[in-house]
């Protein structure tokens, strides 16, 4: 996840990318509270403002957005861009889950902060239910604006928890830590930026030679 480049006080891009293994037989809902067949609990807390309580958002995808820097950006870092490949050429897609031969579209995100006493939740929803089975392959894709800013979140990795049998992802690994959600406070460098951080670097090494170069000709007139 990371702030939208286009909007950055009201919206956030968020990537999707990884692959599993179902383990359990249940479906992806297109709606509906916390379940472990679609969500997840995760180690720490999420939300850090407007924490929502059992909350649906839509998620738009990217390349069907205006968000023209947002799209720019992922587009230089895929293979194929003028930038060293960062994300794999499928966040270009539509937020996308498959499971075995069938896929369907992220059409929204569940979000819930648990309070002191619970865990922060995060869920997947589609647009039509996606019936999966112990044993089938998944994958998700693609990238999507969120209309939730950065500053609601807390930066970091946070990965899921396993809680007794309603904390297992079933669609994936049940296991802590096979679901990851990273929170980067800051938008996706540009160019730009990369080329400053290393003229700062050169810069000081040019300053960190010179200072050692003086001190060795002193060195020699004054030993």
């Amino acid at each position: 996840v990371y702030p939208s480049q286009d909007n950055p006080t009201t919206q956030t891009l968020w990537i999707f990318s990884g692959s599993s293994t179902a383990s359990g037989t249940w479906s992806i809902r297109t709606s509906g509270n916390y379940n472990s067949r679609d969500s997840w609990d995760f180690d720490g807390h999420l939300f850090d403002a407007n924490k929502p309580n059992d909350q649906m958002l839509s998620l738009s995808s990217l390349f069907s957005s205006a968000n023209t820097n947002d799209i720019e950006s992922i587009q230089k870092r895929i293979p194929g861009g003028s930038l060293t490949s960062l994300f794999a050429a499928s966040a270009t897609n539509t937020p996308t889950i498959t499971i075995g031969s069938n896929s369907r579209t992220i059409a929204n995100l569940f979000l819930d902060d648990g309070g002191s006493s619970f865990s922060d939740a995060m869920g997947i929803r589609t647009a039509s239910s996606l019936s999966y089975s112990s044993g089938d392959t998944s994958a998700w894709v693609g990238a999507g604006i969120l209309n939730k800013p950065i500053g609601d979140f807390f930066a970091g990795t946070f990965i899921n928890l396993i809680t007794g049998s309603n904390g297992k992802p079933r669609f994936a690994v049940a296991s802590n830590g096979s679901v990851q959600f990273v929170v980067n406070s800051q938008a996706i460098p540009e160019p730009e930026e990369y080329a400053l951080v290393f003229a700062l670097f050169a810069l000081a090494f040019v300053f960190f030679r010179r200072h050692w170069q003086k001190k060795r000709q002193t060195a020699a007139l004054h030993p």
